[in-house]
């Protein structure tokens, strides 16, 4: 008689655990309001609507319908030590709307190696801060590299333009790249089959590097003096550069850059934040000036399409919200000054852009035609964001 009576109260005590389980799990709900579909998006979701009823365990989201788990990362997005959003990445048709739930459990203990999205600082190769996702990569440079130039050593670098790597494989190249150049015989400026560094940056802008205009000239910051990683994971990096005060023609500008790059995508974000002006200007180099610039004032980007070595890249710039004022093809006799110009609004001290490289050798893209397109769907999706409900 005592089992029967055991059997009983060990289904209402599972059942009761199972209601408990399933009241503790909210629904994220996204939505596309575009007539195209949506992959490769980070959805942002505030940790402090989450609520865990006091179940334990890392929040893991499930796709409602079909139980997948989806690949997601908490990040501390101000630097304060506490993580405080949760991204994820949802693939959703046209039009169409997508229910994922919060559950919690064992965190997934990944893989080993660098993460898809990795940056860091890199004092082995002076003092260089690299980042990278499973597209591109980039890097800029610090302080000892410009006190060398300044003190006429041998290996310095004196520029705040962003450098372009370009990786031909998904998997992180960074580490590989600078133990090649330094460890090895070998060079991370010839292609052994995953890509090289043959893109010239000097003072000009690279790949989206800030300058001020005053008059006719254009007025830029030095190296970076500092540097603070935020995050790394399969979804984004993000850092933080700060910059000694500059000079533009008598007028003071203070300048530090959050910069960001998510997985799947060729454009980082920059978000800077100045003092002494309320207008700022993102650069693309011209190189041999020999290219072709592409121009969409409505959607807010700018491009240049050129021949590079024995193939062709394509560099840009998006500016979100309408912030785009105008442009200027700027052409000079001036070594590396010449640099294709986005001109920028700043928000309450802030200017926010996206900059990054296609190259054709990647397979991403064959085209001037097929990298425009690229940026018009991206300043699209930057207009029309992925709507999130948390239920």
């Amino acid at each position: 008689m005592k089992s029967f009576l055991t059997l009983p109260v060990l289904f209402l005590a599972l059942f009761a655990i199972s209601c408990q389980e399933k009241a503790a799990r909210q629904q994220i709900v996204v939505e596309n309001t575009m007539d195209a579909h949506r992959a490769f998006e980070t959805v942002s979701v505030n940790l402090t609507t989450i609520k865990n009823d006091g179940v334990s365990g890392a929040i893991i989201v499930k796709d409602a319908k079909t139980g997948e788990v989806m690949t997601s990362q908490e990040v501390d997005t101000d630097g304060d030590g506490t993580v405080d959003v949760l991204l994820f990445q949802p693939k959703i048709a046209a039009n169409a709307t997508k229910t994922y739930e919060v559950h919690f459990g064992a965190a997934e203990t990944g893989t080993k190696g660098d993460p898809s999205c990795y940056s860091r600082f890199v004092p082995e190769r002076t003092d260089d801060y690299a980042w990278e996702n499973n597209r591109v990569a980039f890097r800029t440079y610090g302080p000892t590299a410009q006190k060398m130039v300044e003190d006429s050593v041998k290996g310095g670098t004196l520029s705040s333009g962003m450098d372009a790597w370009l990786k031909r494989v998904d998997y992180p190249i960074i580490n590989k790249w600078y133990k090649k150049e330094l460890e090895t015989d070998g060079s991370y400026h010839k292609d052994d089959g995953e890509g090289l560094d043959n893109f010239h940056v000097g003072i000009s802008r690279g790949v989206g590097g800030i300058a001020k205009k005053v008059d006719s000239i254009y007025h830029i910051s030095k190296n970076f003096t500092s540097w603070k990683t935020l995050s790394t994971g399969p979804i984004r990096t993000s850092f933080i550069l700060t910059y000694a005060d500059w000079d533009a023609a008598g007028n003071m500008i203070s300048e530090e850059k959050k910069i960001s790059l998510d997985y799947g995508q060729n454009l980082s974000r920059f978000e800077i934040t100045l003092k002494g002006t309320d207008t700022i200007s993102a650069g693309l180099t011209l190189h041999e000036k020999d290219g072709d610039i592409g121009v969409n004032q409505d959607s807010g980007w700018v491009s240049y399409w050129e021949l590079h070595g024995d193939s062709e890249l394509g560099t840009g710039i998006v500016v979100p919200n309408g912030n785009m004022l105008g442009y200027e093809h700027y052409l000079t006799e001036r070594k590396d000054e010449s640099n294709l110009y986005a001109h920028i609004k700043t928000n309450d001290g802030k200017a926010v852009y996206y900059a990054g490289f296609g190259w054709k050798k990647s397979g991403q893209f064959s085209t001037k035609a097929q990298w425009e397109a690229y940026l018009d769907r991206f300043a699209q999706q930057l207009q029309n964001p992925l709507q999130v409900t948390i239920k």
